[in-house]
């Protein structure tokens, strides 16, 4: 009976505490939250975590009943090979020339945005309409329109005379990845134009008055006064768009299927290779996961570059 009263008494402080710490609202939110909770941890931090668990074993699907435990290996096999830096390479080439056009044209739209002219407006919903695509259905349209047979650039390029004859693009390996990126920019620019033109309309009109005062020309004060104010909204250019184009999947694989050759390799394409042509789940999931650990180390990189207040 005293072991009884002891415990159902020791019990009681820590429930009181409890509610002490948590109101009633407080303990709502949380029962409110908790199948939701529930289903993301099923849904999201569950697989994350199993993969991380796969990539230190040798899964293939052609073995299923044999699984080995080999560590690091599949890491390591992975640098070894030629074709993962490769992929690489390809990789940064099209982050770098996608990145870097869809900031610079962004900017440019954002700037004639920013102005006042009639139909301002309109433009403004026309420019969203490519954003609104779906990826599979922009992949699909630029290729038909780099058809070889019947498609819209061997058109306008033949009719203007800068060629003879209709060109194969998506065949010639030096051309392939400019070709993708282009199709890429197209789709990003209007995102980020739109969040560029938000940071333009942040800037206080006092420094421009500021600007004027002191003499400053009308490139002076886009130099000394509209760039370093639109630093946030640069870094959030950069971060986003950098983490869709390093593990962009959808135009490679509808426009070239990571061809010609491997002028289209890329980190995200070599994961869908090794884990669902080879199926080979464990270098796979190492992969995968070498990509995510690149795309936060530029993510982090461009926040203590571009964020950094001076």
């Amino acid at each position: 009976m005293t072991s009884f009263d002891a415990s159902a008494g020791g019990a009681r402080p820590s429930r009181r505490r409890f509610g002490q710490r948590f109101g009633y609202e407080e303990r709502s939110a949380l029962l409110f939250l908790l199948p939701v909770m529930t289903v993301l941890m099923a849904v999201a931090v569950f697989p994350i975590l199993y993969s991380l668990y796969l990539s230190f074993f040798d899964v293939k699907l052609t073995r299923p009943n044999r699984m080995p435990f080999v560590g690091l290996d599949n890491y390591v096999e992975l640098f070894e090979q030629p074709l993962f830096w490769t992929s690489v390479e390809r990789t940064v080439v099209f982050t770098v020339i996608s990145v870097t056009a869809v900031t610079v044209i962004g900017l440019l739209v954002a700037l004639l945005l920013n102005e006042n002219f009639r139909g301002r407006r309109l433009l403004s919903t026309i420019i969203l309409i490519p954003w609104a695509i779906p990826y599979v259905a922009d992949a699909l349209m630029w290729k038909w329109i780099y058809d070889s047979g019947y498609g819209a650039l061997n058109g306008l390029l033949y009719q203007l005379g800068f060629i003879d004859k209709y060109m194969v693009w998506l065949g010639d390996q030096n051309k392939t990845i400019w070709l993708i990126a282009n199709a890429f920019v197209w789709k990003e620019v209007p995102l980020a134009a739109i969040l560029l033109l938000v940071t333009l309309k942040s800037i206080p009109e006092d420094l421009y008055q500021a600007a004027k005062v002191d003499g400053a020309t009308l490139w002076r004060r886009f130099v000394h006064v509209t760039l370093p104010a639109m630093r946030p909204g640069f870094m959030l250019v950069l971060i986003y768009e950098t983490m869709v184009a390093i593990r962009h999947f959808d135009l490679f694989f509808v426009l070239t299927e990571g061809g010609p050759g491997n002028a289209s390799h890329t980190l995200s394409w070599h994961i869908y290779v090794e884990t669902f042509r080879s199926l080979s789940f464990g270098t796979g999931a190492a992969l995968a996961y070498i990509l995510a650990l690149i795309t936060f180390g530029l993510a982090y990189l461009i926040i203590r570059t571009v964020g950094r207040s001076r």
